[in-house]
């Protein structure tokens, strides 16, 4: 629920586009496709840094020259964030202004960053954030899904083993009590694949959405259940930046049922533990709930 902002004579001034960032270390946000996205703020943070860390200094360069800003930029990526952050450290205790960015969203989300964030933190320093675009939450907003609770989850494991896991934790999790919106980014070339793999590992029926090309020229936002998608998308081709918005999972009264109904068949066969343990490989349940629940049945409970 919103509420009315605090207007107290005491509250520090508001600081406006023209005063300089304070030293330390700010998180902007930058354009996830429409350069018009880029908050007076946020340019000039940009533009008073003393550097702007970023994942690619081209595609940061780039955006900088659209207006008209000269920049000191620093690569920050995974490959190299340990090894800066304690340089980056240094300069910041000595009073540095440096402004962190992606190369495009809010920094740190399925982006680098959050080492050197959270030594700063750490150390001491203050860390502030230009607030701004993100695709997760365009995306959210636009599937037409429940908005609260959202789970998100960055890109699923590539391969299929590893993939097909990461899913069933989720089903888990969701058999456990979670219920919540997903979201997921996939790269376009994996995107048929990975929503057939959540299909099969979250239910064909479940809805879903599909969003591409967000803020941008071709933008689309395809929404249908996650076995149409996984059809639609298996015969054409998905360019650009994507994301997969999942619905939470249907309420399912009769779980306690199937459960029971899965260790009776179980025990008549097989062991307490061993049948705790084939159960809880079959529904994803954890072993311990499931094993108690098999010492119930087998006292007669």
């Amino acid at each position: 629920m919103e509420t009315e902002p605090d207007v107290a004579s005491d509250d520090p001034p508001v600081r406006t586009p023209s005063d300089p960032a304070p030293p330390g270390l700010c998180l902007v946000a930058t354009p996830i496709g429409n350069l018009g996205d880029l908050s007076p703020r946020a340019l000039e943070t940009l533009r008073g840094a003393e550097a702007v860390l970023c994942e690619d200094t081209r595609v940061t360069g780039q955006m900088l020259s659209r207006y008209g800003v000269s920049a000191n930029l620093l690569p920050l990526h995974d490959h190299n964030e340990a090894e800066m952050t304690p340089r980056l450290l240094d300069r910041l205790r000595a009073g540095a202004r440096l402004a962190l960015a992606s190369d495009a969203g809010t920094p740190l989300v399925s982006d680098p960053g959050y080492r050197l964030v959270r030594a700063a933190i750490e150390a001491g320093i203050p860390v502030t954030a230009v607030p701004g675009p993100n695709a997760a939450v365009v995306a959210l907003t636009l599937s037409g899904l429940p908005p609260q609770p959202f789970l998100f989850l960055g890109f699923l494991p590539p391969r299929t083993g590893p993939r097909a896991a990461a899913i069933a934790k989720l089903r888990a999790a969701e058999r456990a009590g979670l219920s919540a919106t997903t979201i997921l980014h996939e790269a376009p070339h994996r995107l048929a694949e990975a929503l057939a793999a959540l299909a099969e590992g979250l239910g064909g029926e479940r809805p879903a959405a599909v969003a591409r090309e967000l803020t941008k020229r071709f933008e689309e936002v395809r929404r249908g259940t996650l076995a149409e998608l996984a059809a639609h998308y298996a015969g054409h081709e998905a360019r650009g930046e994507i994301c997969v918005v999942v619905g939470p999972a249907p309420e399912e009264a009769t779980v306690a049922e199937e459960l029971d109904a899965q260790l009776r068949a179980a025990l008549s066969r097989e062991s307490v533990r061993d049948a705790a343990a084939l159960v809880a490989a079959a529904t994803g349940l954890p072993r311990k709930q499931v094993y108690a629940r098999a010492l119930d049945l087998s006292r007669g409970g």
